[in-house]
């Protein structure tokens, strides 16, 4: 069963989401990876967009121009880890309510979800052209000089998915999850052939 969010999100709608749901999301997203992250939080600029209620994607996406207006070829999400050093400021102050990206985040990222009630989704790699179909319109870009991948692209998608609810506002993290079910089969497997071995 999976459900669209629209944005800008409340508090209220955003507290509903729980780990291994499945949403989708219509609405204004924002895309923002390392260089935005370190840009404000590490250089001090401003960010030159409002983020309260809506979503980020950490994503690198491939435009083209034609005319006067740019055109979504490709988004597809990036490795999410990278921004966790950056990320807890970042929900904090930014009121962001939903970050998209791929992968897990860490313990500080699933902490400020749980604060700011935020959550964290991730996308399925290698589905930029599934992305691409969902961006009704390029709203525009901010902080170009940063290069195409690394710019701040303001977008109008429409249920854009699926998304996965990774991390909750209970500070539920699905990798972590995963991760120690990997580990615990792993290690039952391993005790059962070293006692085959031994027999």
């Amino acid at each position: 069963m999976s459900r669209v969010v629209n944005l800008p999100v409340t508090d209220d709608v955003v507290s509903e989401l729980k780990v291994g749901d499945v949403i989708y999301v219509s609405g204004v997203v924002v895309t923002a990876r390392d260089a935005v992250h370190r840009r404000f939080l590490v250089e001090g600029v401003p960010l030159p967009v409002d983020l309260r209620g809506l979503a980020i994607l950490h994503a690198g996406p491939i435009m083209a121009r034609l005319g006067d207006r740019w055109v979504c070829q490709s988004i597809g999400p990036t490795t999410s880890m990278r921004m966790e050093y950056y990320e807890s400021e970042f929900i904090e102050r930014t009121g962001v309510k939903v970050i998209i990206g791929k992968g897990g985040m860490g313990n500080r990222t699933a902490e400020a979800c749980r604060r700011f009630k935020t959550v964290y989704v991730i996308f399925p790699g290698g589905c930029g052209a599934l992305g691409a179909f969902a961006v009704e319109e390029v709203l525009g870009v901010e902080w170009l000089d940063l290069g195409i991948p690394e710019a701040l692209w303001l977008l109008r998608v429409k249920e854009f998915g699926p998304l996965i609810v990774a991390i909750d506002l209970q500070g539920s993290n699905l990798t972590d999850e995963v991760t120690n079910t990997a580990k615990s089969r792993v290690a039952t497997q391993l005790q059962s052939k070293i006692r085959q071995c031994l027999l």
